[in-house]
């Protein structure tokens, strides 16, 4: 994968889209994301904007590395310059046109998903407590 290969899928998935050659910005749904590249050390990260930082409680920031853990498959909640964020990371030559459709249905969910099943999509694993539950 590549810049160019990039371009070319986000436009045949995505009508508005903003940026090019390593830098996109588009909305799904309500959700702005963004996706960068580095093709010199070969990187790649999609990143959609949840909630400013100073606006979490406690619980929240806990179920986000709870969610780390179980819930956000490929994606990780991360905070940087005072946002929290929903973030998929990747090598960019490895990936594949799979990946990358997956990787913004992913960050997507993760941001519409924080406040409720903090998850990325509908596969998790289970907690302590879960598994304690099914054998009840």
């Amino acid at each position: 994968m590549d810049n160019k290969q990039l371009d070319t899928i986000f436009h045949s998935l995505i009508e508005d889209i903003k940026g090019s050659n390593g830098h996109w910005q588009f909305i799904v749904g309500d959700t702005q994301i963004i996706c960068l590249t580095d093709e010199l050390h070969n990187r790649m990260r999609c990143i959609a904007p949840i909630i400013e930082t100073d606006k979490l409680t406690p619980t929240e920031i806990n179920k986000c590395l709870e969610a780390n853990f179980h819930t956000a498959l490929d994606i990780k909640y991360a905070i940087s310059d005072g946002v929290l964020w929903s973030v998929f990371m990747h090598p960019l030559k490895e990936l594949s046109a799979r990946q990358v459709e997956d990787a913004i249905q992913q960050v997507y969910a993760g941001a519409q998903n924080f406040g409720t099943s903090y998850s990325s999509s509908n596969l998790y694993f289970p907690t302590k407590e879960d598994r304690k539950n099914r054998m009840n």
